[in-house]
């Protein structure tokens, strides 16, 4: 059986593959500088260590709205033959060999010719109980055929963020866009609240700086998340994602910390609410929209969240003990340490003793 190696990633609710070998770098999305006479699906541009990177609206690529980019948003660096470039997506789930024997590479639509937008999939594979499209990097990069973007209806110029025309219009003249257009008052994620730009803005700040000023020996990767308007980072390598709660089913006769069973793509993951043991009240009113999926010593469960701010480095020598008065005596156990964060402080959760101490039993039974 020959496989192969891709990294598997959602965009506007639909499930996408790339070769790993085409991966150069993961990480959550930065501001981004707009600039003049670009191809209309391109973004902006990123200083990345000193080099200026372009980064595509995937969604635009295939021809569709460009939507309110979120802090959850990740971009995938992708390098082919010599040119890298980035790809913004909704966010990024893991790695997985396919079986390339069982990979779709012809399918038949009832048309004589496939449409523009198919030169960018390789060919679909089933993924447990999803259908994954594999982009083939190389067309995507290279080739300047694409869906044309509509024209602003108010003023009859195209201004690259509208809904897609459809096939028979991309095939007439007079719908097509030059390929680079002029940019006009364009402003990165302008729906974007103060505190969501400061983080956007942060995080191009810190990719901006050259890896040869930077002491990565013993950093921390760190997930930071939001709870009750508090900010608390937890180790990265635990969290396997994170999703959207859309609908919770309750489990009968359980301990209050467990909130029900999510349903995440055919998989059934308890759901559970950390503030019991951090002491902390629970959310009034309708729960979170947000749980990320933690592993745990061969546990996988839900976190309830409120938000997730960010992923950074964390260098160990700015951790600072736990004040006694942060969390009533008992359950500083839970807690490695704070460490600043913007203009706070952020608590460092251990995550691995929550779950394997006892307190925070994930089983239908408790």
């Amino acid at each position: 059986m020959e496989t192969k190696s891709y990294l598997i990633f959602s965009l506007n609710g639909l499930r996408y593959g790339v070769e790993t070998e085409a991966v150069s770098e993961i990480f959550f999305l930065p501001e981004l500088t707009p600039v003049e006479a670009v191809p209309p699906d391109i973004a902006g541009v990123l200083n990345l260590r000193g080099e200026i990177l372009p980064v595509m609206d995937l969604a635009m690529r295939f021809g569709h709205h460009q939507r309110d980019y979120q802090i959850t948003d990740s971009t995938v660096v992708l390098e082919w033959e010599e040119v890298k470039i980035g790809i913004i997506v909704s966010e990024v789930h893991e790695i997985k060999e396919i079986d390339l024997a069982a990979v779709e590479t012809q399918i038949a639509y009832g048309r004589k010719e496939r449409p523009q937008s198919q030169n960018f999939i390789a060919g679909m594979a089933k993924i447990g109980s999803e259908i994954c499209m594999l982009l083939d990097p190389e067309n995507l990069i290279r080739n300047a055929d694409s869906l044309t973007l509509p024209s602003d209806p108010s003023n009859g110029a195209s201004n690259g963020a509208g809904s897609a025309p459809s096939l028979e219009e991309t095939a007439d003249p007079k719908h097509s866009i030059p390929d680079a257009i002029p940019v006009q008052n364009r402003v990165f994620c302008p729906n974007a609240s103060p505190q969501e730009r400061a983080i956007f803005k942060e995080r191009a700040e810190n990719l901006m700086r050259g890896t040869e000023a930077q002491d990565l020996t013993g950093l921390m990767p760190l997930a930071v998340v939001g709870l009750n308007g508090e900010y608390f980072g937890l180790d990265l390598h635990l969290v396997r994602e994170f999703t959207d709660i859309h609908q919770i089913t309750p489990i009968p006769c359980v301990k209050e910390h467990i909130v029900g069973n999510i349903n995440l793509r055919g998989e059934v993951v308890t759901l559970v609410d950390i503030r019991t043991v951090l002491n902390m009240p629970l959310s009034s009113g309708a729960y979170a929209a947000k749980a990320m999926v933690v592993e745990v010593a061969d546990v996988v469960a839900g976190v309830m969240i409120d938000e997730v701010w960010d992923v950074f480095y964390l260098h160990p020598s700015i951790i600072k003990p736990v004040p006694a008065a942060v969390r009533p005596t008992g359950k500083n156990e839970y807690l490695r340490g704070t460490a600043p964060y913007r203009s706070k402080m952020m608590s460092l959760l251990d995550l691995g003793k929550i779950f394997t101490q006892g307190e925070l039993v994930v089983n239908e039974e408790a």
